[in-house]
């Protein structure tokens, strides 16, 4: 094993072989134990407590303990949201004690709480204040109003001898100008706010309810008030209700509680309302003075929690998962241990006894721990190692399906054909470059976005980003290969072999244009770029490449046959695995069956699938190195419905008939090769295994006598020939049928090539070249912003992730399907690494 640029290399072919372990752990040793495995992250504990409710485990009060100290963390974490603070992130190594940051903890929370109590209180007083010194004030001016009024009235009630008006006849003018002056009563009143979008319905409400027996006046505020109940800015009107009766009182006050209406007292002396809002403007002052210092201290405080905050976090969870791993394993009262069980890669096995060493001498415990492997016939999990640059490949076949224990995997090959399907169908060494100029953004700046918060689609993007930059340098190569920069033919190899050779020679037509010069060296010659012979040319050669590409890639799976199907042979043929069973009738029968079951093995598959795809790709080759006319659909039609009738002029070879009957009857023996030998050697199999045949074991030192009958006896099922037969029948026709599918599906990078370059041309003729022609600056800057958004917008955007789903169907589907089913699951080791944020 190698160390590369992106971190240590491995073999991806196949998963780590793995060991189920137990461990027998003191005690007095077992928290520290426990703490040193998470720290090495390579052991992955099986729940032996499954029966057990979270309640009845041995753990459960340090587990509830843990999850209140997170839930005041949550707290803090809110009150810094709150005061707009994040945590401030330390790299220096965390020392606390768990006692003492619990008894901090509780501190700052009740310190915290009585803050926010204390600024709730006085925060709701200076609202309070505050809108009782905007009803005085409005308040003011609609009874200052009234007593110009009065005067008025007064002078005109003198000259009729009539009584002498008061201030609430004057506010009540509009409805008693024509009662007796002698009659009126004294009115009584009740100010307040009410907020304006309900102002209206109060209105109509209390005329309702009263009988029209009250008089309302409002006065609109021009700002937002802070309510002091809900504590939002809210629009408001300043009211006076004048009322007569306590009844009408007592209606008026039930409305107002059910407007949410704050009733506020006033006098009607001016003098009296200039001393109360003088007193609550002097009250506003101190209490604005405390607030102020109070949420000082406040953010003062969030600040110090702010340094400590990812340090006490990441310990809580650190605290709460050891526990939780604790209750997973069994606790022996008698011999004061606790027993563990669980899976872990066989290259860890010095470094898990290391920890268990350091964690008996760090505990100071008499008795170490015992690392006992153990034999089972269960499936192990799957472990890939790997690093930052493969990890992003093997989660694009982890997203179809985690690979069974050692089953052969796709990402090996999915490193380079992934991005290079993508590059045919997305070939232009412009938009590679654009591509890889974003993609290089993130690889260099890997370290500090990888510590932020990044949107979905961005989040997506950066944990692609080495995906995106194979994708990007496949396409330049391609795009060179295409010869085309933004859809734009250019002489970088050299000059054009193709020349006018009159006048009549143009950009439209090749009609006089004729080889002047040596080949072009690279990739396309540009001059057939433009001309009305390129878009045959180019379907020709793409097409054939899509045929090519696609028999070559299916042939690459045939190798592995369809060995998920084999699990249960392949684990048994690994030396090294002690934690298997090894029986020796599989082992002399697993050749025959790999050699002879067309599903278990390659040869049906690959003879089948190259007796007719892999022919009709000899035959490309053949007439493109021979410059032969052969109509190769004619010859494909006909090598199945005449086999034995004269090829005439689509015979590219000698020997070509006799070729073809020779391949097409091996293709037809392929189907009973693929169809027949397994079900019969699997039922021989089952006979055989359980009529007394011997049983070895690679260790059989480590273990009782009485374990083996119980293994033998787990698995002594009724074989059902049938259910295998059509199953194996199903399986035949499926590859039949797909082979001819899959091998049409990759057509489409046929079609998407064609449809990406005549896209880009399409914005480079109609929009740039076309704006161009203007003399306007305007309709230049125009046609240069349309070309650079619909480039980036359509092409390397949308285009990107069309390229980027077909190639990964074309993988998925037509590529994994020939050996690869991927119905394991992976090994998830306890780890205070995959600690995140949002774990509880």
């Amino acid at each position: 094993m190698g160390d590369g640029i992106f971190g240590p290399t491995m073999d991806l072919m196949r998963s780590e072989p793995m060991q189920l372990v137990q461990l027998i752990i003191p005690i007095e040793s077992a928290y520290r134990t426990i703490s040193y495995l998470g720290d090495l992250g390579l052991f992955q504990f099986n729940d032996l407590n499954a029966e057990k409710s979270p309640f009845q485990r041995t753990y459960a009060a340090q587990i509830k303990r843990c999850a209140e100290m997170a839930r005041k963390l949550r707290f803090f974490k809110e009150q810094m949201k709150k005061a707009g603070l994040s945590p401030t992130k330390s790299l220096r190594s965390s020392d606390v004690d768990l006692d003492r940051l619990e008894v901090a903890l509780g501190e700052l929370e009740s310190e915290l709480i009585e803050i926010n109590s204390n600024n709730e209180m006085l925060q709701h007083t200076y609202n309070e204040l505050s809108e009782y010194k905007l009803v005085l004030q409005k308040a003011g001016e609609l009874f200052h109003s009234a007593q110009s009024s009065v005067a008025a009235q007064q002078s005109e009630l003198e000259a009729y001898n009539t009584a002498e008006a008061s201030i609430d006849s004057a506010l009540l003018l509009e409805q008693e100008m024509t009662m007796d002056p002698s009659k009126q009563v004294k009115l009584g009143y009740i100010s307040g706010l009410v907020a304006r979008e309900k102002a209206m319905a109060f209105e109509r409400i209390l005329f309702r309810a009263t009988r029209g027996n009250v008089f309302l006046k409002q006065s609109v505020l021009e700002n937002a008030v802070v309510d002091p109940v809900s504590g939002d800015k809210v629009e408001k009107n300043v009211f006076i209700v004048f009322y007569s009766g306590e009844r009408a009182k007592n209606k008026i006050l039930k409305l107002c509680e059910g407007f949410g209406a704050n009733r506020y007292p006033f006098m009607e002396d001016l003098n009296k309302q200039f001393q109360i809002i003088s007193q609550v403007s002097g009250r506003l002052a101190e209490l604005k003075t405390t607030i102020d210092a109070g949420l000082a201290h406040w953010s003062n405080l969030l600040q110090t929690i702010g340094f400590e905050f990812e340090q006490w976090n990441f310990l809580v969870k650190k605290e709460k998962s050891i526990y939780h791993t604790l209750n997973m394993l069994n606790m022996d009262v008698t011999k004061k241990c606790l027993v563990a069980e669980g899976w872990c890669p066989v290259f860890a096995t010095d470094q898990i006894q290391n920890g268990l060493r350091r964690a008996t001498l760090d505990s100071s415990s008499q008795i170490g721990a015992i690392f006992h492997v153990l034999q089972t016939k269960d499936s192990p999990p799957t472990y890939f190692r790997t690093n930052k640059f493969t990890s992003a490949f093997q989660e694009i076949v982890d997203a179809y399906g985690v690979a069974k224990y050692q089953e052969a995997n796709p990402s090996v090959y999915t490193i380079v054909t992934f991005p290079f399907l993508f590059a045919v169908m997305f070939g232009d060494w412009g938009h590679g470059i654009c591509l890889l100029l974003a993609t290089l953004y993130f690889i260099f700046r890997e370290k500090k976005l990888s510590s932020q918060k990044l949107g979905d689609i961005m989040e997506m993007a950066f944990s692609g980003r080495y995906v995106i930059m194979m994708m990007a340098i496949f396409s330049i190569y391609t795009g060179l290969i295409y010869n085309e920069f933004f859809s734009v033919p250019f002489e970088l190899f050299g000059p054009s072999a193709y020349g006018c050779h009159d006048q009549s020679c143009g950009d439209a037509s090749t009609a006089g244009l004729v080889k002047v010069g040596a080949t072009y060296p690279f990739g396309l010659d540009p001059k057939w770029h433009g001309t009305r012979s390129e878009l045959p040319f180019l379907n020709s050669m793409k097409m054939k490449m899509s045929i090519l590409f696609g028999v070559a890639q299916m042939n690459l799976a045939c190798p592995y046959g369809n060995n998920q199907h084999n699990d249960d042979f392949k684990l048994m043929a690994i030396p090294e695995h002690p934690a298997l069973f090894l029986r020796e009738f599989d082992l002399i029968n697993m050749n025959v069956l790999v050699c002879w079951s067309g599903e278990m093995g390659p040869w049906g598959h690959m003879i089948f699938l190259n007796s007719l795809f892999g022919y009709l790709s000899l035959l490309i080759i053949v007439k493109w190195c021979t410059g032969s006319q052969a109509d190769l659909y004619h010859v494909m039609i006909y090598m199945f419905l005449s086999p034995t009738d004269d090829l005439d002029d689509n015979q590219l070879f000698f020997g070509q008939k006799f070729f073809q009957i020779l391949l097409l009857l091996s293709a037809l023996a392929a189907v009973p090769w693929m169809l027949f030998p397994k079900p019969f050697l699997l039922k021989k199999q089952h006979e055989e295994r359980f009529q007394g045949q011997s049983y070895a074991r690679l260790d059989s030192s480590d273990y009782s006598p009485e374990i083996e009958p119980h293994s033998v006896s787990h698995n002594h099922e009724e074989f059902e020939f049938s259910e295998v037969f059509v199953h194996q029948l199903i399986h035949t026709i499926e590859f039949v049928l797909g082979a001819v599918s899959n091998t049409a599906s990759y057509l489409r990078l046929w079609a998407l090539s064609l449809a990406h370059s005549e896209l880009a041309s399409v914005f480079y003729d109609k929009v740039l070249l076309l704006s161009w022609g203007y003399n306007s600056i305007l309709a230049r800057s125009i046609g240069l912003i349309v070309f650079i958004f619909a480039t980036v917008g359509v092409l390397l955007v949308m285009e990107t992730l069309s390229a980027f789903l077909h190639a990964l169907r074309l993988h998925w589907v037509e590529f994994q399907n020939k050996f690869y089913v991927g119905d394991g699951y992976k090994f998830y080791p306890f780890s205070f690494a995959s600690l995140g944020e949002d774990d509880e």
